[in-house]
């Protein structure tokens, strides 16, 4: 493990970087208690970024589960400068990342185990992969529903730069969050869901995704502590986003 910084990172970052056969999740997660907010966590791989940075809210646990809506919106934004003009990116609630229809990565979001609800966890940790390049004797076409940014036409996007990017764009969505509320990276984040015909979507103080449809008198409630749990982007065996 390194601990000399190779990324343009803004200041209140420290950057952990592991080896390619490292795991940024489990990594940033043991270490979170000691190193403290701001630790970020990168893994040099060639064909993904890989990272996760280690955040401590002020609110209690039960809202501060809403930072996985910052940071995918500041991932989202990250990709946006580097993309290409009208390439489309887009969300699978809670946590997975499409580029043009096709699946990129996504994130996850951990915590204490003991944590109180009703107190601010210790720490919380948000980590990303998204493919950049792909790998592997697939032709193109026939994995449809899988994609990469090189693929995509995010020419010379890397890691490193993916990364740098990231940064910058959550410690604005931080700050705007602190300063103005939640309500714009609310919206930010919805803008990126698949539009629905008669269906009006937001995202409830504990992070819970509401859809209210014209025909319902309830909207409907979709947990995002139970949609965390089952990570539905990542293949576990590949260790990697799904194809």
């Amino acid at each position: 493990m390194a601990t000399v910084p190779a990324l343009d990172l803004p200041p209140l970052f420290r950057l952990v970087t592991l080896r390619e056969v490292g795991d940024a999740m489990a990594h940033a997660t043991a270490i979170a208690a000691d190193a403290g907010a701001g630790t970020l966590v990168h893994v040099g791989r060639f064909d993904l970024a890989e990272f996760a940075v280690v955040l401590e809210p002020d609110e209690p646990l039960w809202q501060a589960r809403r930072a996985i809506y910052a940071g995918l919106a500041a991932l989202a934004d990250a990709l946006a400068v580097h993309a290409p003009p009208e390439k489309p990116i887009a969300f699978d609630w809670p946590d997975a990342i499409r580029v043009d229809g096709g699946l990129v990565g996504g994130v996850r979001l951990e915590w204490p185990a003991d944590a109180d609800e009703n107190e601010p966890a210790p720490w919380l940790v948000f980590g990303a992969m998204i493919r950049t390049v792909s790998l592997g004797e697939n032709e193109p076409g026939l994995t449809p529903l899988s994609a990469a940014l090189e693929d995509e036409g995010f020419d010379g996007l890397g890691s490193g730069r993916l990364v740098e990017s990231f940064a910058r764009h959550l410690m604005s969505a931080i700050d705007f969050w602190n300063e103005k509320g939640f309500g714009e990276i609310e919206k930010n984040y919805l803008a990126r869901l698949a539009p629905e015909s008669g269906v009006r979507r937001a995202i409830d103080d504990n992070g819970d995704l509401l859809v209210r449809r014209v025909t319902a008198a309830e909207p409907l409630r979709l947990s995002l502590v139970e949609a965390l749990s089952r990570v539905s982007w990542l293949d576990p065996e590949t260790r990697g986003p799904r194809k």
